[in-house]
């Protein structure tokens, strides 16, 4: 009876043990959690980081740890850290494929790559456009198509759209400028394969004209006057349009 006694207290402190550690590993996560917040509200990116990396190790598995590795991904971006941004974020959209806030986790992927492209076309002007990689804003746009075919009613979607406007107009002025690179250097036929890349694969904005333009005078230095008469009447009839502050074309 003595050593019923002694096992059945035993079981009870280990069960009481194990439940205050599940009591402790909560509040343990949520402290961390609320801490990350708090230092992602207040700008403090890298603090923020920490915290939420510390939930993820300490308690993969509690409440608070789909959330924090939002949270985390988003704290990424703001660091200018694209690439942990979009890795995180894809983990997450692994990880929690029916989550509510999945859509979520594919617009911070392309909005991570996004930020890439800010004053890149200012850039532009002054760099060889050879030199310049594409890449972030091909990765964004990709990201921002893929959310909006997958989460159309999302309310991220409306903005992702008009991002992927402004994606669509950068990568045809990269490829304007890089077929420009191909005239000064006498590379015609480079810069007319160029130029006619950017009239079939984005069509509606503004680089257009300039293509047509780019294309006419390529043939024509290549002897195809045929193709130089017809890239100009073309371009007659696809004037210039007017430019928005930023260098998209109205109405792209």
């Amino acid at each position: 009876m003595r050593n019923i006694l002694i096992a059945c207290l035993l079981a009870a402190l280990l069960g009481g043990c194990a439940t205050s550690g599940d009591k402790d590993g909560e509040s343990g996560a949520a402290r961390l959690y609320e801490l990350g917040k708090e230092a992602l509200r207040d700008g403090y990116y890298e603090t923020a980081i920490k915290h939420f990396e510390d939930l993820a190790a300490r308690y993969p598995f509690g409440d608070n740890a789909a959330r924090a590795q939002l949270d985390l991904a988003y704290a990424y971006y703001k660091f200018d850290q694209p690439d942990q941004a979009v890795s995180t974020a894809e983990h997450f959209i692994k990880t929690y494929p029916r989550h509510p806030d999945v859509d979520y986790a594919y617009y911070l992927r392309g909005l991570a790559n996004f930020g890439q492209t800010s004053g890149m076309l200012d850039d532009l002007a002054h760099i060889d456009a050879a030199l310049r990689d594409p890449r972030a804003a091909l990765e964004s746009f990709q990201h921002f198509a893929e959310m909006v075919r997958r989460f159309p009613d999302s309310r991220y979607a409306p903005d992702a759209v008009q991002r992927m406007v402004h994606l669509k107009n950068y990568l045809a002025r990269h490829e304007i400028y890089v077929a420009d690179y191909y005239m000064k250097r006498g590379a015609y036929v480079a810069a007319a394969n160029r130029a006619r890349y950017v009239i079939e694969t984005f069509p509606q904005t503004g680089s257009v004209p300039r293509a047509l333009a780019v294309m006419a005078e390529a043939y024509e230095h290549l002897g195809l006057n045929d193709l130089a008469a017809n890239a100009r009447r073309v371009l007659e009839l696809n004037p210039p349009a007017a430019e928005t502050p930023d260098g998209d074309s109205e109405g792209g």
